[in-house]
C-alpha cells in the first residue's frame, strides 16, 4: 500500500479535522454571534464524526445476531462494530441540538437589548456604560452594588 493510499484510506479523519478547524476558526474569528454559533455546530459535527469513525471496525458488521450464509445452523461471529460510540453520538446530538437552541434564543435577547449582534460593537457599548457609571459614581457591577448597600443600610422602620 503507498502513502497515498494510506493518506486517502482515512479520509473521514481529514473530512473530522476539516470539520473541525472551520469551525474552531468560525468560533474565534467572526464577531457575529449567529456564525459563530453556527461554527460551534460545525466543530460539534467533527467530534460526532471523529467518535462514530472510531467505532468502526473493517469487515465489522452491526452488533445483531444472525444467521452466517455459509452455515445456516450457526449464528455469525463477528467481528462487530463498537455501537457504544453510536449511542453516545446520538446523546451528544441531542444535546448539541438543544444548545444551538438555547444560544439561539440568547442570541435574540442580546439583539433586543443592544440593537446589534456583533460581538465587538455588543463590547464597545459596555465598556461606554462601564465609563459612564464610573464617572458618575454609580455602581460598576453587583458587587460593587452589595458593598455600597452593607456600607449604608437603610433605616429600618421599628
Amino acid at each position: 500500500m503507498t502513502a497515498t493510499a494510506s493518506v486517502f484510506g482515512i479520509y473521514n479523519y481529514w473530512i473530522y479535522v476539516l470539520l473541525m478547524m472551520i469551525g474552531l476558526y468560525g468560533v474565534i474569528a467572526k464577531p457575529n454571534l449567529i456564525k459563530q454559533a453556527i461554527a460551534l455546530g460545525l466543530f460539534q459535527t467533527g467530534i460526532f464524526l471523529y467518535y462514530i469513525s472510531m467505532a468502526v471496525i473493517d469487515g465489522g458488521t452491526a452488533p445483531v445476531w444472525y444467521a452466517d450464509p455459509a452455515d445456516p445452523g450457526q449464528k455469525f461471529q463477528g467481528p462487530y462494530d463498537n455501537p457504544l460510540p453510536h449511542v453516545l453520538i446520538l446523546t451528544a446530538i441531542v444535546v448539541s441540538v438543544s444548545v444551538l437552541a438555547v444560544a439561539l434564543a440568547l442570541i435574540i435577547n442580546i439583539r433586543r437589548t443592544y440593537g446589534t449582534i456583533e460581538a465587538d460593537q455588543i463590547d464597545i457599548m459596555d465598556q461606554e456604560d462601564r465609563l459612564t457609571e464610573f464617572r458618575d459614581g454609580a455602581a460598576a457591577d453587583a458587587v460593587d452594588a452589595a458593598a455600597a448597600a452593607t456600607a449604608h443600610p437603610a433605616p429600618s422602620a421599628v
